[in-house]
């Protein structure tokens, strides 16, 4: 008997438990990007100075299962109605901060965000609005979601309302490049 022949039903059993083995790790690694984590890439500059284009963040999926997103939370979410009708894919992931829930009322005039009749202080702002908007409230299951960066950001001042149901997760740090990683905070609005 060959050598070969002696070592084949081995080979074989070695081969079936690295194969077995890769799908176990590809099927955590799927199950975690579907209900924990996931990485996303900020494409434009809507959330300068606090995300630049080319940061790489992680998303949670956690939190939202347990309570709604709150004002100051920086969420990443599919791609509005509004937003489809012109042109922008149904899974396409944008991401803004979170200004007002359901029942607030928001404005936009004199150089400030109002929240409830209250200006915002936003020190995470590129610098203030230069728009006005009427105010308005926002309706339930429904989110008013604006960019740090706000005269260059096309958001809910813009389209509207946020649907709660859009909201992929809430994101929680930056990893790359290097020099921007660290912890997003999410002040209160």
């Amino acid at each position: 008997m060959s050598a070969s022949a002696t070592h084949s039903p081995s080979r074989w059993r070695s081969l079936r438990n690295n194969a077995l083995l890769i799908a176990v790790a590809v099927l955590i690694t799927l199950l975690i990007r579907v209900f924990v984590a996931e990485s996303r890439f900020i494409p434009s500059e809507s959330m300068e100075p606090t995300l630049w284009p080319g940061d790489r963040i992680v998303v949670e999926k956690i939190t939202y299962r347990q309570r709604s997103p709150q004002p100051g939370d920086i969420v990443v979410f599919h791609t509005p109605p509004l937003l489809q009708t012109l042109g922008y894919r149904a899974d396409q992931a944008l991401i803004k901060r979170v200004i007002a829930t359901a029942g607030d009322t928001v404005a936009v005039h004199d150089g400030r965000v109002w929240v409830n009749d209250r200006p915002l202080e936003e020190p995470y702002i590129a610098e203030p609005p230069v728009y006005t908007l009427p105010a308005v409230t926002v309706p339930d299951n429904m989110l008013f979601v604006m960019g740090d960066n706000r005269n260059h950001s096309n958001d809910s001042h813009i389209w509207g309302f946020l649907p709660l149901e859009n909201v992929i997760g809430r994101a929680i740090a930056c990893y790359w490049p290097l020099n921007h990683a660290g912890k997003i905070s999410s002040p209160a609005a």
